[in-house]
């Protein structure tokens, strides 16, 4: 009897030593069933890879978000986990999918069907912002990938807006001009019927195969029809001719964006010194991979600051040179060349095989297309900073071989949101209707000119018989910032901010040189607020 009782004692302190919240588990996020073999696949879904990334960012800052509602005093700690469950459920997933289908007669009387799509992933800031692409590879999982990227990249850099991304399932090249004019225009027609385009709703702007040209054709189809009343209809668009309401800088900023990212960590000490490089650009060697908009401006902006070119991987040809490519000249060179480098042979360059993406170098600038980078690959690359310019360039399981090697990766989150910021400043160009610095350039250049004249005439009072003039570099900013100057200024400090942000983040959380997922939960962190801050839509 005694030892019954003895036992019913055991095992009723045993029970509550489990209820007891001092021994309550520790709840430990884990990325959901259907992404867990994600990070081995050779070739994942571009999708379910960034919802990977995204998730894999979760499970390190998931505390640090469910301590960040402790000022909620009033729920507890149950209510909190789920407020913390919710809100990342939301953030993970794409609020709306557009898919269309639409004929298009062609030059010789034939009938295509255009099939079309715009996802808008996240509209926690309105309007959300995303380009339009046009490629015959081109389907709702790839734009749907794009369209989560542009959410977390306009939070990385700081942007207010969401993210989306469309995208037209065409090879340009197969159409004519007129052809491709009737397809935008069609394509912003269906937008607009289905609200999704606007100045308050949804901004696209230029993306791959696609230029000021189509933006134009854009913001002519939506002005005429559904935003003819529209004040600001003109900021429906980015990336516009500078005629049509653009702005100076927009064309390379995706590529200067590349280049100051890598500027910013290659001065780095701390992050230097974790991959064994000697800070700075002295001596650096480069290899660019995608010599498109983006590829050739970063390419640009790094030859300008003293690297040595030596390798640049197109798709019509691979170029090698010991002595250095020179940019600039090879820029020249495909535009009469129909955008091909066969042939270039300026600077002793000459053309190779693709093995040239594995030759050593410094820093290798990946700007071509997604999934570029595998497990197949990855462990061929002999670099020591990779800067990812084109938009999910890089697979989980090539992440991680790269992150073994100590090749410190710059993520395409930060490093190639230079896009989007200029598209930003042209955003708010076109709502304030009037250029940057053009009300102030008069005012500045008479206020600075006095200024001088003052100077001068104090030295004569005192018997200084001298003449002030100012020198080349003041001369040239008497009148104030000019547009270019402005938007170049803007997006250094911007990019630098945000490089900032996500150096700080891989100290807190103690995660090396894994900036993707620095950057991921820099995005996080910001999104998360602002959810906490406005509340879910019911």
């Amino acid at each position: 009897m005694l030892s019954s009782y003895r036992n019913a004692i055991k095992l009723f302190k045993t029970v509550v030593s489990y209820i007891t919240p001092m021994r309550m588990p520790v709840r430990h996020y884990e990325i959901p069933k259907h992404l867990q073999e994600v990070g081995c696949e050779p070739n994942p879904d571009f999708f379910r890879m960034v919802e990977y990334f995204y998730h894999n960012a979760v499970k390190v800052c998931e505390p640090s978000l469910v301590k960040y509602l402790a000022k909620h005093t009033h729920l507890s700690e149950k209510k909190r986990q789920q407020r913390v469950s919710g809100i990342l459920a939301v953030m993970g997933s794409c609020n709306s999918c557009l898919q269309m289908e639409f004929p298009l007669q062609r030059k010789n009387g034939s009938y295509d069907i255009i099939q079309a799509y715009r996802v808008q992933h996240s509209v926690h800031r309105l309007p959300c912002k995303g380009g339009i692409r046009f490629s015959d590879e081109v389907n709702l999982d790839e734009v749907k990938a794009l369209a989560s990227l542009m959410t977390f990249k306009c939070a990385c850099s700081n942007i207010p807006f969401g993210g989306s991304k469309g995208g037209v399932s065409i090879n340009p090249r197969k159409f004519t001009v007129a052809e491709l004019q009737r397809v935008t225009r069609r394509y912003t027609l269906e937008l607009a019927k289905k609200n999704y385009i606007g100045a308050g709703i949804d901004v696209p702007a230029p993306d791959y195969n696609t230029s000021g040209r189509e933006m134009s054709w854009v913001v002519d189809t939506y002005i005429k029809t559904l935003g003819y009343s529209d004040l600001n209809a003109a900021a429906c668009v980015t990336g516009k001719p500078i005629n049509g309401g653009g702005i100076h800088g927009r064309v390379e900023a995706t590529g200067r964006g590349v280049y100051m990212t890598i500027n910013y960590f290659i001065h780095n000490e701390h992050f230097m010194k974790l991959i064994g490089v000697q800070p700075g650009f002295k001596g650096k060697t480069a290899i660019i991979q995608g010599f498109g908009n983006v590829g050739s401006w970063a390419a640009v902006y790094l030859y300008k600051s003293g690297v040595k070119i030596i390798g640049v991987c197109e798709h019509t040809a691979n170029l090698t040179s010991t002595e250095g490519i020179n940019p600039i000249d090879l820029m020249k060179y495909m535009r009469g060349n129909k955008r091909s480098a066969k042939g270039y042979s300026v600077g002793g360059a000459k053309e190779t095989g693709p093995d040239l993406l594995y030759q050593k170098c410094d820093i290798l600038v990946v700007a071509a297309k997604e999934k570029t980078v595998t497990a197949e690959n990855a462990p061929k690359i002999q670099t020591k900073i990779m800067a990812e310019g084109a938009n999910g360039p890089t697979v989980p399981s090539a992440a991680d071989v790269l992150h073994q090697k100590k090749v410190l990766v710059i993520p395409d989150l930060l490093c190639n949101a230079g896009g989007v910021t200029v598209s930003y400043f042209e955003f708010l160009k076109n709502l304030n209707h009037v250029s940057f610095g053009k009300l102030s350039i008069k005012f500045w250049r008479d206020s600075n000119t006095a200024l001088l004249d003052s100077v001068e005439k104090s030295l004569k009072s005192a018997s200084v018989n001298a003449k002030v003039a100012p020198t080349p570099a003041f001369a040239s900013m008497m009148s104030g910032a000019s547009e270019q100057h402005i938007v170049g200024t803007g997006l250094e400090y911007s990019m630098t901010k945000a490089c900032a942000n996500v150096a700080a983040a891989a100290k807190s959380y103690n995660l090396g040189i894994d900036l993707r997922t620095a950057a991921y939960i820099t995005s996080i962190e910001k999104i998360f607020a602002t959810y906490d801050e406005h509340g879910l839509a019911f």
